[in-house]
Protein backbone atom coordinates (compact mmCIF):
# COMPACT_ATOMS: atom_id res chain seq x y z
CA UNK A 1 0.00 0.00 0.00
CA UNK A 2 1.61 3.43 -0.73
CA UNK A 3 1.48 5.49 2.25
CA UNK A 4 -0.32 8.63 2.08
CA UNK A 5 1.75 12.65 1.61
CA UNK A 6 -0.68 15.42 3.08
CA UNK A 7 1.11 19.10 2.29
CA UNK A 8 1.06 21.79 4.93
CA UNK A 9 0.25 24.92 5.21
CA UNK A 10 3.49 25.97 4.79
CA UNK A 11 4.70 24.13 1.85
CA UNK A 12 1.60 25.40 0.21
CA UNK A 13 2.55 28.43 0.32
CA UNK A 14 6.20 28.04 -0.57
CA UNK A 15 5.22 26.25 -3.38
CA UNK A 16 3.17 29.03 -4.78
CA UNK A 17 5.65 31.98 -4.14
CA UNK A 18 8.78 29.68 -5.71
CA UNK A 19 6.36 29.20 -9.10
CA UNK A 20 4.92 33.29 -8.83
CA UNK A 21 7.36 35.42 -7.67
CA UNK A 22 9.06 37.48 -10.10
CA UNK A 23 12.88 36.72 -9.61
CA UNK A 24 14.04 40.40 -11.95
CA UNK A 25 16.91 40.27 -14.36
CA UNK A 26 18.32 36.56 -14.27
CA UNK A 27 22.31 35.79 -13.32
CA UNK A 28 24.68 35.08 -15.91
CA UNK A 29 23.97 31.83 -15.88
CA UNK A 30 21.33 29.48 -14.33
CA UNK A 31 18.46 30.63 -11.57
CA UNK A 32 17.97 33.59 -9.71
CA UNK A 33 20.41 33.09 -6.56
CA UNK A 34 16.85 34.28 -4.67
CA UNK A 35 14.62 30.93 -6.24
CA UNK A 36 17.52 28.43 -4.56
CA UNK A 37 17.66 30.68 -1.46
CA UNK A 38 13.67 29.76 -1.55
CA UNK A 39 14.97 25.96 -2.84
CA UNK A 40 17.05 25.85 -0.06
CA UNK A 41 13.72 26.57 2.73
CA UNK A 42 11.50 24.06 1.22
CA UNK A 43 13.93 20.98 1.03
CA UNK A 44 16.38 20.53 4.71
CA UNK A 45 19.95 19.83 2.98
CA UNK A 46 23.11 20.82 3.22
CA UNK A 47 23.83 22.30 0.45
CA UNK A 48 22.44 22.29 -3.59
CA UNK A 49 23.71 22.51 -7.00
CA UNK A 50 22.14 23.71 -10.13
CA UNK A 51 23.90 22.84 -12.67
CA UNK A 52 24.59 22.79 -16.58
CA UNK A 53 25.97 19.30 -17.67
CA UNK A 54 26.33 18.10 -21.15
CA UNK A 55 27.29 14.20 -20.80
CA UNK A 56 28.27 13.07 -24.29
CA UNK A 57 30.85 15.62 -23.86
CA UNK A 58 31.71 15.25 -20.13
CA UNK A 59 31.78 18.73 -19.42
CA UNK A 60 29.76 21.08 -17.35
CA UNK A 61 28.81 24.44 -18.87
CA UNK A 62 27.82 25.90 -15.54
CA UNK A 63 27.56 25.15 -12.16
CA UNK A 64 25.31 27.52 -8.67
CA UNK A 65 25.56 26.54 -5.38
CA UNK A 66 23.61 27.56 -2.76
CA UNK A 67 24.03 28.73 0.35
CA UNK A 68 26.64 30.62 -0.72
CA UNK A 69 28.80 32.82 1.14
CA UNK A 70 30.35 36.15 1.10
CA UNK A 71 33.67 35.12 -0.74
CA UNK A 72 32.95 32.07 -1.41
CA UNK A 73 34.78 30.98 -4.85
CA UNK A 74 34.97 27.53 -4.84
CA UNK A 75 36.18 25.80 -7.93
CA UNK A 76 36.31 21.61 -8.22
CA UNK A 77 40.33 21.04 -9.53
CA UNK A 78 41.04 19.14 -12.48
CA UNK A 79 41.38 16.09 -10.97
CA UNK A 80 38.21 16.46 -9.05
CA UNK A 81 36.09 16.64 -12.40
CA UNK A 82 38.13 13.75 -13.65
CA UNK A 83 37.25 11.51 -11.09
CA UNK A 84 33.55 12.31 -11.29
CA UNK A 85 33.60 11.71 -15.35
CA UNK A 86 35.74 8.59 -14.35
CA UNK A 87 33.00 6.99 -12.46
CA UNK A 88 29.99 8.65 -14.11
CA UNK A 89 28.44 5.98 -16.18
CA UNK A 90 28.78 3.54 -13.51
CA UNK A 91 27.25 5.21 -11.16
CA UNK A 92 23.36 5.05 -11.68
CA UNK A 93 21.82 7.81 -8.97
CA UNK A 94 24.12 10.24 -11.50
CA UNK A 95 23.98 8.31 -14.81
CA UNK A 96 20.00 6.97 -14.90
CA UNK A 97 18.86 9.95 -17.20
CA UNK A 98 21.25 9.14 -19.28
CA UNK A 99 20.71 5.33 -19.78
CA UNK A 100 16.99 5.54 -19.52
CA UNK A 101 16.12 8.78 -21.15
CA UNK A 102 14.14 9.59 -18.18
CA UNK A 103 14.32 13.21 -17.36
CA UNK A 104 11.40 13.09 -15.78
CA UNK A 105 11.59 10.91 -12.75
CA UNK A 106 13.14 12.53 -9.44
CA UNK A 107 15.81 10.07 -8.15
CA UNK A 108 17.67 9.55 -4.64
CA UNK A 109 20.72 7.46 -4.31
CA UNK A 110 18.64 5.61 -2.04
CA UNK A 111 16.55 4.46 -5.06
CA UNK A 112 19.68 2.55 -6.61
CA UNK A 113 21.99 1.27 -3.56
CA UNK A 114 22.01 0.51 0.41
CA UNK A 115 24.14 2.57 2.49
CA UNK A 116 26.81 -0.09 2.58
CA UNK A 117 26.36 -0.21 -1.12
CA UNK A 118 26.70 3.33 -1.69
CA UNK A 119 29.80 3.77 0.58
CA UNK A 120 31.62 0.89 -1.53
CA UNK A 121 31.21 2.53 -4.77
CA UNK A 122 33.88 4.65 -6.27
CA UNK A 123 31.77 7.52 -6.81
CA UNK A 124 31.44 8.08 -3.00
CA UNK A 125 35.22 6.62 -2.48
CA UNK A 126 36.68 8.59 -4.88
CA UNK A 127 34.62 11.44 -5.19
CA UNK A 128 31.43 12.32 -3.32
CA UNK A 129 33.37 11.03 -0.01
CA UNK A 130 30.87 13.28 2.52
CA UNK A 131 27.86 12.99 0.71
CA UNK A 132 25.33 10.17 2.73
CA UNK A 133 22.25 11.73 0.44
CA UNK A 134 21.42 13.24 -2.42
CA UNK A 135 17.95 13.88 -4.53
CA UNK A 136 17.70 14.84 -8.28
CA UNK A 137 15.62 16.86 -10.70
CA UNK A 138 16.77 16.95 -13.80
CA UNK A 139 15.84 18.97 -16.74
CA UNK A 140 16.08 19.39 -20.47
CA UNK A 141 18.20 21.87 -21.72
CA UNK A 142 18.43 22.13 -25.21
CA UNK A 143 18.56 20.08 -28.86
CA UNK A 144 21.16 17.50 -28.96
CA UNK A 145 19.61 15.49 -25.75
CA UNK A 146 19.21 11.83 -26.66
CA UNK A 147 16.92 9.32 -25.49
CA UNK A 148 18.40 5.38 -26.48
CA UNK A 149 17.78 3.57 -22.89
CA UNK A 150 20.46 1.29 -22.07
CA UNK A 151 22.94 2.99 -24.24
CA UNK A 152 25.73 5.88 -23.65
CA UNK A 153 23.41 8.57 -25.09
CA UNK A 154 22.93 11.89 -23.18
CA UNK A 155 23.38 15.34 -24.15
CA UNK A 156 22.93 18.88 -22.43
CA UNK A 157 20.57 18.65 -19.44
CA UNK A 158 20.30 21.18 -15.82
CA UNK A 159 20.51 19.24 -12.49
CA UNK A 160 19.51 20.57 -9.80
CA UNK A 161 20.64 18.51 -6.53
CA UNK A 162 20.43 18.57 -3.01
CA UNK A 163 22.54 16.82 -0.61
CA UNK A 164 23.10 15.55 2.93
CA UNK A 165 26.46 15.15 4.43
CA UNK A 166 24.53 13.05 7.54
CA UNK A 167 20.94 12.41 8.47
CA UNK A 168 18.28 10.65 7.51
CA UNK A 169 17.15 10.40 3.53
CA UNK A 170 15.15 12.77 1.48
CA UNK A 171 11.69 11.89 2.27
CA UNK A 172 8.75 11.23 -0.23
CA UNK A 173 7.64 13.96 1.12
CA UNK A 174 10.48 16.26 -0.90
CA UNK A 175 10.43 13.52 -3.60
CA UNK A 176 6.49 14.78 -4.06
CA UNK A 177 7.20 18.52 -4.01
CA UNK A 178 10.14 18.43 -6.59
CA UNK A 179 8.42 16.35 -8.93
CA UNK A 180 5.31 18.94 -8.34
CA UNK A 181 7.97 22.01 -8.94
CA UNK A 182 9.81 20.70 -12.10
CA UNK A 183 7.76 21.45 -14.49
CA UNK A 184 8.06 25.06 -13.05
CA UNK A 185 11.53 24.93 -12.37
CA UNK A 186 12.16 24.19 -16.25
CA UNK A 187 10.04 27.14 -17.30
CA UNK A 188 11.91 29.65 -14.78
CA UNK A 189 15.17 28.24 -16.42
CA UNK A 190 13.52 28.63 -19.86
CA UNK A 191 12.56 32.30 -18.67
CA UNK A 192 15.77 33.31 -17.84
CA UNK A 193 17.31 31.97 -21.05
CA UNK A 194 15.33 33.94 -22.97
CA UNK A 195 15.74 37.05 -20.78
CA UNK A 196 19.57 36.38 -20.96
CA UNK A 197 19.98 36.46 -24.94
CA UNK A 198 16.81 38.64 -26.05
CA UNK A 199 13.97 38.61 -28.37
CA UNK A 200 15.55 36.82 -31.66
CA UNK A 201 15.50 39.24 -34.64
CA UNK A 202 13.94 37.67 -37.20
CA UNK A 203 11.60 39.50 -39.82
CA UNK A 204 7.65 38.34 -40.12
CA UNK A 205 8.41 35.96 -43.02
CA UNK A 206 11.21 34.12 -41.08
CA UNK A 207 8.73 33.70 -38.22
CA UNK A 208 6.02 32.15 -40.30
CA UNK A 209 8.32 29.57 -41.98
CA UNK A 210 9.66 28.40 -38.36
CA UNK A 211 6.53 27.62 -37.44
CA UNK A 212 6.16 25.48 -40.44
CA UNK A 213 9.49 23.83 -39.80
CA UNK A 214 8.59 23.44 -36.13
CA UNK A 215 5.31 21.31 -37.41
CA UNK A 216 7.86 19.38 -39.05
CA UNK A 217 7.51 20.51 -42.66
CA UNK A 218 10.23 19.69 -44.93
CA UNK A 219 11.69 22.21 -47.10
CA UNK A 220 9.38 21.11 -50.05
CA UNK A 221 6.64 21.60 -48.54
CA UNK A 222 7.16 24.83 -46.82
CA UNK A 223 7.69 26.02 -50.75
CA UNK A 224 4.39 24.43 -51.54
CA UNK A 225 2.61 26.35 -48.59
CA UNK A 226 4.68 29.95 -49.45
CA UNK A 227 4.21 29.75 -53.19
CA UNK A 228 8.24 30.11 -53.66
CA UNK A 229 11.22 27.53 -54.27
CA UNK A 230 13.15 25.17 -52.40
CA UNK A 231 16.05 27.26 -52.80
CA UNK A 232 14.24 30.41 -51.51
CA UNK A 233 13.40 28.47 -48.28
CA UNK A 234 17.02 27.09 -47.88
CA UNK A 235 17.93 30.69 -48.47
CA UNK A 236 15.74 32.09 -45.72
CA UNK A 237 16.88 29.09 -42.91
CA UNK A 238 20.47 30.00 -43.75
CA UNK A 239 19.71 33.25 -42.90
CA UNK A 240 17.48 32.43 -39.91
CA UNK A 241 20.50 30.02 -38.57
CA UNK A 242 23.21 33.08 -39.12
CA UNK A 243 20.54 35.19 -36.87
CA UNK A 244 19.92 32.91 -34.20
CA UNK A 245 23.87 31.84 -34.13
CA UNK A 246 22.76 28.29 -35.01
CA UNK A 247 23.64 25.45 -37.62
CA UNK A 248 20.61 22.85 -37.43
CA UNK A 249 16.97 23.26 -38.13
CA UNK A 250 16.06 21.81 -34.49
CA UNK A 251 18.44 24.32 -32.47
CA UNK A 252 16.60 27.50 -34.37
CA UNK A 253 13.37 26.53 -33.50
CA UNK A 254 14.57 25.58 -29.95
CA UNK A 255 16.07 28.91 -29.88
CA UNK A 256 13.19 30.73 -31.31
CA UNK A 257 10.61 28.68 -29.29
CA UNK A 258 11.76 28.42 -25.78
CA UNK A 259 8.91 27.09 -24.18
CA UNK A 260 8.35 24.65 -26.29
CA UNK A 261 8.55 20.64 -24.80
CA UNK A 262 11.90 19.19 -25.24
Amino acid sequence: MTATLTASGRDLRALAGIVSEDRGEPPAHGLAPSLLDDLLGLIRCDFLSFVGMDTAQQADRFAQTAPLEPGDDWQETEEDIARFWKHYWDSPCCSYPDQTGDLRSVTKISDFYSARQWHNTGMHSDYMREIEHEIMVCLPAGPGWTADPGRRAGGPSVRLLFFREAGPDFSERDRALLTLLRPHLHQAYLDAERRRRGAPQLTPRHWELLHLVAAGHTNAQIARRLGVSEGTVRKHLENIYARLHVSSRTAAVTRAFPDRDT
